[in-house]
């Protein structure tokens, strides 16, 4: 009887398996618990008809399943994500934390140009177009926030600007600890790379070996050693930048891809000669990071091309990797927002951004793009710049918008920079600058999100020909292009005694 009830107790009424079990285990005969006889006849009458109960239960339990322990969830309401309460996110941009973008709204378009009033704008979007004088041509959200994409990295180009000017050379001294044996071309010691240089490639490395050989010095007897934050051709890690630096200064051990950066240069530098050795430095010992000992002697320092040559060459391929060494040297981030905010007036709900790049999520209103779009023109105009001088003009520069406002009537009226993310905020496509017409230059913002970037770029080119024609036409701004390979290459090389050699 015991195990019976044990069997049941699955399908039994919760009660009846510990109330039975008890009475049938202290007491071998269950009428010795209840002594009254009348009693005694009710307990049995309400066993019997428990049990049959029981057994009721367990037969209609095989037709009706019992209902799984875990029920599908019903969701009611218009439940929001809400965030979370502890700061798990580490904080290294200019806000704590970006919310997520806004759902699809339209907002109005404020206009006195009739086909502009009634040109639909895809997406969650943001436009603003002025003249250079400040009158308002179009305007639709320009005070909402949107993902700006690499427009960002016009913040980091005026940033960066102000604060080493548009001639400033990034250095990279050798240094040795050695002593120098003439008669074998060889330093007997380690020799030394130190400097931060944002685009320090390949081919300067194959330049310096170049230059050590034209001083004489053909052989190390001793290892590569580079300094904290050293870094070629946008490596992150330093030990695998002097085991790549050795490896390029030496020709012996050089890949084959550093030698055609190497050819590219040479052609680009107008010094390309067929059948020219290489330049190289036998390196006898190891490569590794450390620090410049007390007694090193500088030998010369490589200085990069001009800073101007240099967003050029970050702006119109949009490089992220050069956008965000460059960010790094004026504080991140956060020292870049503080910055543009500062000079354009923008409270920090306009412009806040977590990378110097633009991927990832960064917030910006048209409304304050436009005003560093000012204030990035008035800079330039300090030092005698255009905007030509470092964003791509369309149809001419090689880079995002090569192959944009590129037809016979187009091609040289637009300068700007663009930007894209194909899946954050739902896809995003912004494009930024001025545009030339007949009756003079305007200023442009055009963000677009949350839709198709493809749809959103046919958009932006069908626009701004919309305008230029209200405004008689496109007209080139008269730029003479110059290679931006060719810019790039203008590095050189200073000596302690103040000579210089290079371009």
């Amino acid at each position: 009887m015991i195990d019976f009830l044990r069997s049941k107790y699955d399908t039994m009424p919760s009660a009846l398996p510990v109330f039975a079990i008890r009475v049938f285990t202290v007491h071998s005969n269950p009428f010795l618990f209840v002594k009254n006889f009348s009693i005694q006849k009710h307990f049995c009458t309400l066993l019997a008809v428990m049990l049959i109960f029981g057994g009721w239960h367990t037969a209609y339990g095989q037709v009706t399943p019992v209902k799984p322990f875990l029920q599908p969830l019903k969701v009611e309401g218009n439940l929001q994500p809400q965030p979370t309460p502890d700061d798990l996110v580490k904080k290294t941009s200019s806000v704590d934390i970006v919310k997520p973008a806004p759902p699809i709204s339209y907002s109005p378009i404020r206009t006195t140009i009739p086909i502009l009033e009634t040109t639909p704008i895809p997406g969650y979007s943001g436009v603003l177009v002025e003249t250079i004088d400040g009158e308002v041509v179009v305007e639709s959200g320009s005070n909402l926030t949107y993902n700006p994409a690499s427009n960002v990295k016009i913040a980091t180009a005026y940033a960066v600007l102000k604060a080493f000017g548009p001639d400033m050379r990034f250095a990279t001294n050798l240094w040795t600890d050695g002593s120098y044996e003439e008669s074998t071309a060889t330093i007997h010691g380690n020799l030394y790379f130190s400097g931060v240089d944002p685009v320090f490639g390949f081919e300067h490395a194959i330049l310096i070996a170049e230059e050590l050989n034209r001083i004489g010095i053909r052989a190390i007897q001793g290892d590569i050693i580079v300094t904290e934050n050293f870094s070629i051709n946008h490596l992150s890690s330093s030990l695998l930048s002097a085991r790549t630096l050795a490896n390029t200064l030496d020709a012996k051990k050089r890949s084959a891809s550093s030698r055609r950066f190497w050819e590219n240069f040479k052609i680009n530098t107008g010094t390309f000669r067929p059948g020219q050795s290489e330049p190289s430095v036998e390196i006898t010992g190891n490569a590794g990071v450390g620090s410049l000992p007390p007694e090193s002697k500088l030998i010369f320092t490589h200085e990069s091309a001009p800073l101007r040559d240099i967003l050029k060459g970050m702006l119109a391929y949009s490089n992220n990797t050069m956008a965000e060494k460059l960010g790094q040297m004026v504080g991140g981030p956060f020292a870049i927002a503080e910055t543009v905010r500062q000079d354009i007036g923008a409270l920090p709900g306009e412009f806040y951004i977590q990378t110097a790049s633009g991927l990832g999520i960064n917030r910006v209103t048209p409304a304050a793009m436009m005003k560093l779009l000012r204030a990035l023109r008035n800079r330039l105009a300090m030092y005698n710049m255009t905007f030509a001088d470092i964003f791509p003009v369309a149809g001419i520069d090689k880079g995002t918008l090569e192959g944009r406002f590129d037809s016979d009537f187009s091609k040289g009226s637009v300068v700007g920079k663009t930007g894209t993310l194909g899946q954050t905020d739902g896809g995003v496509s912004a494009l930024a600058g001025e545009v030339n017409t007949r009756s003079g230059l305007l200023l442009f913002v055009i963000f677009n999100q949350s839709g198709s970037v493809a749809r959103f770029r046919a958009f932006q080119n069908n626009y701004i020909a919309v305008i230029q024609g209200q405004f008689g036409g496109p007209v080139p701004i008269g730029y003479n292009p110059d290679l931006i390979d060719v810019r790039l290459a203008k590095s050189r090389f200073r000596y302690p005694n103040g000579a210089v050699s290079g371009i």
